[in-house]
């Protein structure tokens, strides 16, 4: 059997057409994924496009960054959904289309005509894909949400940063990306389904669910001892040594998962009475007596720079890690090496590039062809494509329910 050609995509969803009509990034995420997995995706965007478009500085070419690292491989048609006609065009949209997905607040998607039930009556075998801040139900499901004020709500930035510090979030968008993925997953689940029974699905995914699902382990912490956790820093509860701990010139990250690693640890620190000590024998006792064995460990590595600890423990085998900035990393010979910032042929940016998918497929990382689209770039292209004449698009773009890019 030949080796895979790395050099060669695979569009598993070639034959899955996808109507997005969402913004800023969960939802737009989803569909991105979709889209590299070889979907047709037609992104609907309202009169003056995806509000993402605007979050920055930093811009690259006309649109944010935030925009751009969440809509490759889509086209975009403006259409105002206040207006009939514009309704109308959706609607056609949709029916022409295996997947619909949108973000807006439950009950303004009823109101709007966008919600599961009025979607599933324009085509029964639809998978509808509904995104919203708190869920479906609820107290607080018409909220608005984004990101960080999910990351407070759900408990995230309770366990983030310092001890005694102000509140920190995150530092990258991990409750929106973390929604768009498990909406994509379920997305793939339904059509999955579809095939096996040709029945369409209602589905939710939810920014509150999402961020309750990445502080787990915490929430079972709590609800098995009654401890409520706060902030450690670069620590981990559950684990020690496991921080960042200072070198001479800098931090590196440790992770001494677990007791052979630990002893490794005390050998590369030339710290074998650290392995002999009984406080320090297993994890639960080095857990116990973390506040002991930190300082033991960082008064030892305090002693070397950053390149020479990081030798010892390569030597050792023993998981670790300089902090790296982005710069850093964007330059990163493994990072090079993963292929995960291709360059990519821009029509108006010089040295465009972005951030693949990360996985792989037969040895190649799946991914659209077309770079993020302009505001309405393939408005008359869809309607065309939908089967309307000349004389349509024209009304339709003299009324204002349908807008060309700009």
């Amino acid at each position: 059997m030949d080796a895979p050609n790395p050099s060669e995509t695979r569009a598993p969803l070639a034959d899955i057409r996808v109507c997005d009509v969402t913004q800023n990034l969960a939802g737009p995420f989803c569909a991105q994924i979709l889209a590299d997995l070889g979907a047709t995706v037609i992104k609907v965007e309202p009169p003056g496009g995806d509000l993402g478009r605007l979050w920055g500085p930093p811009f690259w070419g006309e649109d944010s960054t935030l925009f751009l690292s969440a809509n490759r491989g889509k086209r975009s048609i403006i259409l105002d959904l206040k207006q009939d006609a514009g309704m109308e065009v959706l609607r056609r949209i949709a029916t022409s289309c295996d997947v619909f997905v949108q973000a807006s607040r439950p009950a303004a998607a009823r109101r709007l005509g966008i919600d599961a039930g009025s979607v599933q009556a324009w085509r029964d075998d639809i998978v509808h894909m509904s995104l919203s801040a708190y869920g479906q139900d609820g107290p607080m499901s018409d909220q608005p949400g984004y990101d960080p004020l999910m990351q407070a709500y759900a408990g995230i930035i309770s366990v983030t940063g310092e001890p005694e510090g102000a509140p920190t979030r995150v530092g990258g968008s991990v409750v929106d990306f973390g929604t768009g993925m498990w909406a994509a997953l379920s997305i793939l689940a339904a059509l999955r389904e579809r095939d096996r029974s040709g029945v369409g699905a209602a589905l939710e995914a939810s920014l509150m669910d999402t961020s309750l699902a990445w502080v787990s382990y915490h929430m079972m912490g709590y609800m098995a001892t009654g401890r409520v956790p706060g902030p450690m820093g670069s620590s981990l509860g559950a684990i020690a040594p496991y921080r960042a701990f200072r070198t001479s010139d800098g931090y590196v990250m440790i992770a001494a998962g677990n007791d052979a690693i630990f002893r490794r640890l005390c050998a590369a620190l030339e710290l074998p009475e650290l392995a002999e000590d009984p406080r320090f024998a297993s994890n639960p006792e080095r857990v116990a007596h973390r506040a002991d064995l930190d300082p033991l460990v960082e008064e030892a590595t305090g002693r070397l720079t950053t390149e020479e600890l990081l030798c010892r423990t390569k030597e050792h085998s023993i998981p670790a890690s300089a902090i790296q900035s982005i710069d850093q990393v964007v330059g990163d010979p493994q990072v090079e090496a993963a292929g995960m910032f291709p360059p990519v042929a821009h029509p108006s940016v010089d040295g465009y590039r972005d951030v693949s998918l990360p996985l792989r497929m037969d040895g190649a990382r799946p991914r659209a062809e077309r770079v993020p689209p302009a505001r309405g770039e393939h408005s008359v292209e869809i309607l065309e494509e939908l089967g309307l004449e000349s004389d349509e698009i024209e009304a339709l773009l003299e009324t204002g329910a349908v807008t060309q890019g700009d």
